[in-house]
């Protein structure tokens, strides 16, 4: 890297550590809400962890991609699944806000991790789907752990990203343990309270 593209680097950096208190829709288990930075990382481990069990993966590429995924959220933040609108393009505008974050990069590395974004957001390659397999693992994991408001949907995370979490036999059986612990933990809230119906929050 040559000196001159240092203050640049630093400025996007700068700008990035608005992930750190960039919040999602899911709790910690002490029940604080859970940064994009803190979803980011356990996805990275869990990418660490998993990654002998997918021996035809390129670890750094999908290392990357985890990295990279929610960048765009730094400027608009995080829009839960369960809050999208049908028709709306919250990629377009998430790839649009990355974009953004990117500029004073140098071209070189803005069109790196242009190219990294565009290969997750469409899947098309072995480590891009599994980046997304993670990423909805690594939600409904959080979901399942965290202590979240009586209210909580749980109901809606055993179908979330399914499309994502199926054809490989180690997501698939990770997904299913995951699953078994929503209706675990949805079961355990309406026994709290009977009159407590799983919602959107």
């Amino acid at each position: 890297m040559h000196p001159s593209e240092i203050p640049g680097v630093l400025e996007f950096l700068r700008s990035a550590e608005k992930l750190k208190h960039t919040h999602r829709s899911a709790w910690t288990s002490q029940g604080q809400p859970e940064s994009v930075a803190e979803h980011t990382w356990r996805l990275c481990l869990m990418a660490l962890v998993l990654a002998d069990g997918f021996p035809g993966v390129d670890f750094a590429r999908l290392a990357k991609m985890c990295i990279i995924h929610d960048l765009g959220e730094a400027i608009g933040g995080d829009i839960p699944a369960i809050h999208q609108v049908p028709g709306q393009s919250k990629a377009g505008e998430e790839r649009a806000d990355l974009l953004q974050l990117l500029h004073p990069l140098p071209e070189r590395l803005r069109a790196e991790i242009t190219a990294l974004w565009d290969e997750y957001e469409a899947a098309g390659s072995p480590e891009a789907r599994l980046a997304k397999a993670l990423d909805k693992l690594e939600t409904i994991m959080q979901h399942n752990q965290g202590s979240n408001p009586p209210d909580f949907d749980y109901g809606f995370n055993l179908d979330y990203g399914k499309r994502y979490t199926s054809g490989h036999p180690l997501i698939e059986e990770i997904r299913a343990l995951l699953d078994r612990d929503t209706a675990a933990r949805a079961l355990t809230v309406a026994d709290a309270d009977p009159r407590t119906t799983t919602r959107s929050s």
